[in-house]
């Protein structure tokens, strides 16, 4: 198939994110996975849908000064195919603006009217041209209009992060939060190690290096899908950024240990404390969706380890069969997801101020669960991928003032040591900005062992 049909497909992708609130990389794989596609056009249509979701505010702009109807009067269809073709001539310098426009204009011709096509066509040149002028406004005059405008999120987030860090760091983030990234996988050290790894990669025509900081951790640097990979069939690796495979070596989980991966789902981090507990002993994975639980069955089969098991819970229901039954727990809450922007681009559209107070709540109740099923002289790991104090730093301390049974657990001896100069006694805050990989938090905590009471003979 060819860019025709890749630009197509990116557009009806655009329009199931946009219009009907698809998850972007659910969205992506499921409609590559059903078409066949050559990597190549693969590479092409996932760099415009990413491309397009993450630059939106700011192709919105350019649009919107370039066209003398308001956005708001356009088709969803018409717009999804403008925000295409603006990408492709803002950001893509590989594609030829002729065929930028062209190509918009064709498909507004099979998406709308012979109107519509005139329309994109005139709106395009223009931009094409230089069109639009210039849409970001001045950096010291409104310090969060510039940093929502120029690296396109929404002003509630630019104005947040510029209190919270600071304008340097915060155009720092954001900016990175922009960026392509890697594609790192885990290897799976029950049948290879890191190295071994990347020579089979090698043998499959794939470049690969190893990682910045985890010793499993492997880099892809050529455009595939893994999917379609022997080694990937083969239980051989697992995707995986690095920042969550911290996670799993911070628990770090023995041999023979029971362990509860309290919100498991899709299993990266079960079938990792499986790696490290050399497939023996017990990992109780559970989830609150059934069809999720599917997924970290299918990952642990395919990796061959055996020690996983499913349960349907919900994590934030307290269940006294649980209580004090594991000598480890690792507690991965849901959060905002603000630290994985750079995977998930439509994160910055879907998430709105109002949603933490939601979200934070709902983190109290699990670590508050997650900790009665620590064993007496137990380790809890408690972990987010989003940057925010709120679901991070405050969250611990506060769970802290109110258990005393539990305290902070000097994380630096389960770093490397390019993370451990960042830790703060207990906690971890990684930001992509600054290391290079996923935004993340970790918090590892243990709980006291209990006195025997002293009896008199």
């Amino acid at each position: 198939m060819g860019t025709d049909s890749a630009r197509e497909a990116a557009l009806k992708i655009l329009y199931e994110i946009n219009e009907k609130g698809a998850y972007s990389n659910i969205a992506l794989n499921k409609y590559l996975t059903a078409k066949e596609f050559g990597d190549r056009d693969r590479a092409f249509i996932t760099e415009l849908v990413y491309g397009t979701v993450k630059w939106k505010l700011r192709l919105d702009r350019t649009i919107a000064a370039c066209s003398k109807i308001k956005l708001t009067k356009l088709s969803p269809w018409i717009i999804n195919i403008l925000r295409l073709g603006a990408y492709q001539l803002l950001y893509m310098s590989k594609v030829p603006p002729s065929a930028a426009c062209n190509e918009s204009v064709r498909l507004a011709g099979r998406y709308g009217h012979k109107a519509s096509a005139g329309f994109v066509n005139a709106v395009l040149r223009n931009i094409a041209r230089g069109g639009g002028g210039e849409v970001i406004p001045d950096r010291d005059e409104d310090p969060a209009g510039y940093l929502s405008v120029k690296y396109s999120y929404p002003q509630w987030l630019t104005a947040k992060y510029a209190e919270m860090f600071g304008m340097d760091f915060a155009e720092s983030l954001l900016d990175a939060g922009n960026e392509t990234p890697e594609l790192t996988v885990r290897a799976n050290t029950l049948k290879v190690n890191a190295n071994e790894l990347i020579d089979i990669l090698k043998k499959e025509g794939i470049d690969a290096v190893p990682g910045r900081y985890a010793k499993e951790a492997v880099v892809i640097k050529s455009p595939v899908s893994v999917a379609r990979l022997e080694s990937f069939r083969n239980g051989l690796f697992q995707v995986q950024d690095e920042s969550s495979m911290l996670t799993a070596a911070v628990l770090a989980p023995m041999p023979g240990e029971t362990v509860l991966d309290a919100c498991s789902a899709p299993g990266g981090k079960a079938t990792h404390m499986a790696q490290l507990m050399k497939n023996r002993g017990t990992i109780i994975a559970s989830d609150i969706h059934e069809h999720k639980l599917k997924l970290v069955e299918e990952a642990a089969s395919r990796l061959g380890t055996d020690i996983i098991k499913t349960e349907l819970h919900d994590a934030a229901v307290p269940d006294e069969s649980e209580f004090e039954r594991y000598d480890r727990v690792l507690l991965d809450a849901p959060c905002t997801g603000l630290g994985i922007i750079r995977r998930k681009p439509d994160i910055k559209w879907t998430r709105e101020s109002g949603d933490i107070a939601g979200i934070t709540e709902l983190q109290r109740k699990l670590i508050d669960n997650a900790s009665r099923a620590v064993k007496p002289g137990g380790t809890l790991v408690y972990s987010t991928c989003t940057v925010l104090p709120e679901e991070n730093e405050y969250m611990i301390r506060s769970f802290l003032e109110n258990n005393e049974e539990f305290y902070e657990d000097d994380i630096t001896a389960y770093l490397p040591p390019a993370l451990a100069m960042h830790a703060n006694g207990g906690m971890l805050q990684l930001y992509p900005n600054r290391d290079g990989i996923d935004g993340f938090f970790i918090a590892r905590l243990r709980r006291k062992e209990r006195q025997m009471a002293q009896t008199c003979g």
